[in-house]
């Protein structure tokens, strides 16, 4: 795995995941109560062996960097290991990344002066776990030139949003398609998607990289451009089927650039049994732990205590709320009595009144909510005053003062 050099891509607006990417950009969003985004392909990396690690940034960088430092300033550069922030710099050209294929092709130094057998290009806005060097391992079997990590979905899966393989038995990509427009599938059927993973023989990457391609034929984006070109070439593109053979179906990956779909990962969490598992130290998910004292619960009257029912609670938080169910709590989050927070993510600071109500909603950072406020519970009173998603979600922003 040392041979390996590993891209991840973090520089993307985040547009369909506004407001939360309002003020940061989509990888330092944060999620799980204690986590950011990014935690997940980073603690993949370290968990898989990985040691040289680039980050590429872009877009309203300022608190990912920060996280970065924070949380992820663990590796010996004497040891040649580093997990380093690469931000646009206009090296080649007067213009910011075009595309997945544009950004690696603007740090394709980076390439040259690491000299790896491979290049791992990944995302830094996927929630999942994946062992990569079973990917290198079946990339290096296959003898590939590339290799497409893959998940099976089903119609339900809102297959506009990925890129739609097509393969022979032997795993080889005969047809690679971003976002098509598909005929209907029957109930059972299943495509295979794109995760926006790609393992790169680094001659390769370097040839289809090279000014004619970019510059000269305008090909930015992996999925769109380069793949497609690199099939129609003849290169050997095979894919990697991220699929658990034990239990007979895909194993958990969630692309969450939208907030129904930001949303839904963190409801995964707290459902019972958990669809997603941060408790396994066997894969550990690292992070930044901030100095908080630990979570307290309060009962200030005699009429009955609280309730708190499949919740995840990080440190700091002080709960003396009526009911507390199907929530993911952030740090320093303080509910007051009377409160009933229901299928509800609340972020760093979130500070409830008395008697508040917040049922399937958002709220960012810093949001205090005055005493008796009501907060998804009428879709169109919410339309007023936030922002409510296609699903209904409602979205509190970061710092929103609330009369």
């Amino acid at each position: 795995m040392r041979r390996v050099l590993t891209f991840i891509l973090a520089g993307g607006k985040g547009e369909r995941l506004w407001p939360l990417t309002r003020d940061r950009a989509k990888p330092a969003v944060p999620f799980g109560g204690v986590y950011r985004i990014i935690d997940f392909s980073l603690s993949n990396c370290l968990n898989s062996g990985l040691r040289r690690i680039y980050v590429l940034t872009q877009y309203k960088s300022a608190s990912l960097e920060k996280h970065l430092r924070l949380a992820w300033n663990i590796l010996s550069s004497e040891l040649n290991e580093c997990i380093e922030v690469l931000p646009a710099q206009q090296r080649i050209g007067e213009v910011w990344y075009r595309g997945t294929a544009d950004a690696i092709y603007q740090n394709i130094y980076v390439v040259k002066s690491e000299q790896p057998e491979e290049v791992l290009i990944l995302a830094g806005d996927h929630v999942y776990k994946m062992n990569y060097a079973r990917m290198v391992d079946f990339h290096r079997q296959s003898n590939a030139d590339l290799c497409v990590a893959v998940l099976r979905l089903r119609p339900e899966d809102n297959l506009s949003h990925f890129g739609i393989v097509e393969m022979d038995n032997a795993a080889q990509i005969t047809s690679f398609k971003e976002k098509p427009k598909l005929e209907p599938l029957g109930a059972e059927e299943t495509v295979f998607a794109s995760m926006g993973i790609y393992l790169f023989k680094s001659r390769v990457l370097l040839e289809i990289l090279g000014r004619q391609a970019i510059e000269e034929r305008r090909q930015y984006d992996f999925g769109r451009d380069i793949i497609p070109e690199m099939l129609k070439q003849g290169y050997k593109v095979v894919a990697y089927d991220f699929f658990d053979k034990a239990k007979n179906k895909p194993r958990y990956w969630r692309d969450i650039g939208t907030i129904d779909a930001y949303y839904a990962a963190n409801m995964d969490l707290v459902a019972e049994p958990s669809i997603f598992n941060l408790y396994d130290r066997k894969w550990p998910l690292r992070t930044y732990q901030e100095q908080f004292p630990p979570v307290k619960t309060v009962s200030l009257n005699k009429r009955g205590v609280g309730i708190l029912l499949n919740s995840l609670v990080s440190g700091g938080s002080i709960i003396s709320g009526k009911r507390l169910e199907r929530s993911v709590l952030s740090y320093n989050v303080c509910i007051k009595e009377g409160c009933e927070v229901t299928d509800a993510v609340l972020m760093e600071g979130v500070r409830l009144g008395n008697n508040a109500k917040v049922k399937r909603a958002i709220i960012d950072k810093d949001v205090d909510v005055p005493s008796g406020t009501v907060i998804g519970y009428d879709t169109e009173q919410d339309k007023k005053n936030f922002f409510v998603s296609d699903c209904g979600i409602v979205v509190v922003a970061k710092k929103t003062e609330i009369k």
